[in-house]
């Protein structure tokens, strides 16, 4: 399986502009698709956009299946008569660099409840028979999750462990009385989701028409609070409270001296097996629903993933535990066909692990600013070093932005020393024939350049911006995925110049996958 030839952005919707606090997929959206399509850029990668949870992270969901309800336009739904242009005004000073989700979540909640009290009293019934086909086609996840965050807000949303024990252990009495007590709720969250999942299509089509493809992103692991583990626990190792026993993380990387604690439940790949991975297949086939490509995030972990006791305070004292492995995308490609997969496959990466990623051609992943490192791995990281198969990144969301990456005297937050980061910058000036000046610049030449099929630059590198725009600091608990740009930031001149980039570096065409 191979990609041809193409380039692309690296940019949650999130980011995108516009007047509420926050990005959606509104008009602005779209503006975005134009600047893609001026550019002959051909692919948009964006984050997991499920409901976020803990941190507000895109990797910490509350649902596996769901949208993000703050995602959801608006101004879209005064369109559609839902909501009255006055319903939107507001004395609120949203911020239009970072997203202040103390004041975007209770906004944008309000709206969405008055949008649904006015579906429920008449307005918009033209929307009644495709929202009652909606649920009757995603019922096999919607049920749950829509309970699931009813009870949740009844609980004040405290994590479902703390529930009451029927609750906890799904008792079908409990469970019958409480669908009945927060039918309205439950209803009000099906409804975001199908405004959700409505607003998403016409998005994709819009950028399916203008030859841009969707690269969308599924993570191994599962938020613990998430509908997806309380419906489904006999997938996971939990005990009988619903604790998890292990945890998921990595060892010490470059990001943190004690590793990364993440917390996720793991899977019990055996009972997953024997049933033939139907919950992971129903997982891929609605993805590839809303996304015309997927990267998988932490790959390494279906080959081995990182087990650490759940009441450890570090992720250091964990094992290597074999995961699924091949049988678990045979059994996928068996079930769905040939799949569109990227393969991330950063951090210890074990000869067993390329094996894997090879032997179903998936493209793993090569970042330019971990070519400059002081280590084994670095030179192949190096553009000249590029297998065709690969997806080359400046850096991705967890990275520093590449000037952040380049002016950082002490380490950016990684486990890098002092004189480590100075010998990078002094390599990449010598590898790039640069003075430093526009780095960002020097990165994305090199990336368009790489023999790698396909190229994504964050829109962090493309805008020139400092570590202050960085998405995320892996390991810091609060004050990530925050950054937005502004309206303006997006010129003829921006979209000029990675037009000539893309024609140069023969990345203007439309992408497409061979098999």
């Amino acid at each position: 399986m191979e990609f041809t030839r193409a380039g692309g952005i690296l940019l949650h919707p999130t980011s995108l502009p516009g007047p509420y606090g926050i990005g959606d997929l509104g008009k602005c959206a779209q503006n975005f698709v134009e600047f893609l399509h001026n550019a002959k850029l051909g692919l948009w990668q964006v984050l997991p956009v499920n409901p976020t949870g803990y941190g507000n992270s895109p990797y910490q969901t509350l649902s596996a299946f769901a949208g993000n309800p703050l995602l959801i336009s608006l101004d879209d739904l005064v369109s559609h008569g839902l909501l009255t242009k006055d319903d939107l005004h507001t004395t609120l000073e949203f911020s239009t660099d970072r997203i202040k989700y103390q004041d975007v979540m209770p906004f944008h909640a309000e709206k969405l409840h008055r949008a649904h009290e006015n579906f429920r009293n008449g307005q918009a019934q033209h929307l009644k028979e495709a929202f009652e086909r909606f649920c009757h086609e995603n019922a096999f996840w919607l049920e749950d999750y829509a309970l699931f965050i009813a009870l949740k807000e009844a609980h004040d949303l405290q994590l479902w462990t703390y529930w009451s024990p029927e609750l906890v252990k799904r008792d079908p009495l409990a469970i019958s009385d409480w669908r009945e007590k927060l039918a309205t709720r439950i209803n009000a969250a099906r409804f975001n989701q199908f405004l959700f999942f409505q607003q998403w299509h016409a998005l994709k089509a819009y950028a399916n028409e203008r030859n841009i493809k969707l690269i969308g992103d599924i993570p191994i692991f599962l938020a613990h609070d998430s509908a997806d583990v309380w419906s489904n626990p006999h997938l996971f190792h939990l005990d009988e409270g619903g604790w998890p026993t292990v945890v998921a993380g990595v060892p010490p990387d470059y990001f943190s001296e004690t590793g990364q604690l993440w917390g996720n439940p793991l899977y019990r790949w055996e009972i997953l097996a024997e049933q033939n991975y139907e919950w992971w297949v129903k997982r891929f086939r609605t993805a590839f629903e809303t996304v015309d490509i997927i990267r998988i995030d932490h790959f390494r972990g279906f080959e081995s993933y990182w087990e650490v006791p759940a009441a450890a305070d570090t992720a250091i004292h964990g094992r290597w535990v074999k995961g699924p492995g091949s049988g678990f995308f045979r059994s996928l490609e068996q079930q769905l066909g040939r799949l569109p997969i990227l393969a991330e496959d950063l951090g210890v990466i074990t000869d067993e692990v390329k094996a894997l990623r090879d032997e179903f051609g998936f493209p793993g992943f090569r970042i330019l600013q971990f070519a400059f490192d002081n280590n084994d791995d670095a030179r192949s990281f190096l553009p000249h070093n590029h297998p065709r198969n690969c997806v080359v990144y400046t850096g991705t969301h967890d990275n520093d932005t590449s000037i952040g990456w380049y002016k950082n005297e002490n380490g950016g937050y990684s486990t890098r020393s002092v004189e480590e980061v100075a010998t990078a910058r002094k390599q990449a000036c010598e590898y790039f024939n640069s003075d430093g000046t526009q780095i960002n610049w020097d990165f994305i030449r090199y990336a368009f350049a790489s023999v790698a099929n396909t190229a994504l630059i964050p829109m962090q590198d493309v805008l020139g911006l400092g570590s202050k725009s960085r998405m995320n600091y892996p390991g810091r608990p609060n004050e990530n995925w925050e950054w937005r740009y502004k309206e303006d930031d997006i010129t003829p001149e921006l979209s000029e110049k990675l037009r000539q980039l893309s024609k140069i570096y023969e990345r203007d065409g439309i992408a497409e996958l061979k098999f």
